[in-house]
């Protein structure tokens, strides 16, 4: 299975926005540039986890996006539904909008097979929060980058 661009790059930015912005809004272009994604890219991803919840914003010069809740009560698999249309491993698991029922639905033993992957892939996700993320960060030395915006020197 391949989870899509929309949420390896939700889950990379989400973990970006806990483990670097020390609760303070974060700029799009800040995430950019740590994560390597384009700010157009970025913006999109953001309108979707902002309608789901899971994000909220601010204005102006000193905003941008700031988690809604802690990290420890925000789950990777959150993330990924926000972004994504399912995590099933095949699209005739759950047809999306627009999409017909697969007409081997009564028949396909491997459709029972997909929907357990499905689940199990769930059930790990859900069991992931962003703050474990931040914790494999720090135990893996991923060093924190403060917003420069908001360094001061004297």
């Amino acid at each position: 299975m391949r989870l899509s661009t929309k949420s390896r790059y939700g889950v990379r930015a989400i973990f970006d926005i806990a483990y670097h912005s020390g609760g303070l809004p974060t700029q799009i272009k800040e995430i950019s540039k740590r994560q390597e994604i384009t700010p157009r890219y970025l913006e999109q991803i953001f309108q979707r986890l902002k309608r789901a919840g899971i994000v909220k914003s601010i204005r102006g010069p000193k905003g941008g996006y700031y988690l809604s809740r802690q990290p420890e009560k925000i789950a990777v698999s959150e993330v990924i539904r926000a972004v994504e249309e399912s995590m099933d491993p095949v699209f005739c698991v759950r047809p999306a909008k627009g999409r017909k029922k697969c007409r081997r639905e009564s028949n396909c033993v491997a459709q029972v097979v997909w929907q357990e992957a499905g689940k199990l892939l769930a059930k790990y996700f859900d069991s992931i929060s962003v703050e474990k993320m931040c914790q494999m960060a720090k135990a893996m030395g991923i060093e924190k980058q403060l917003d420069h915006r908001f360094m001061y020197f004297i």
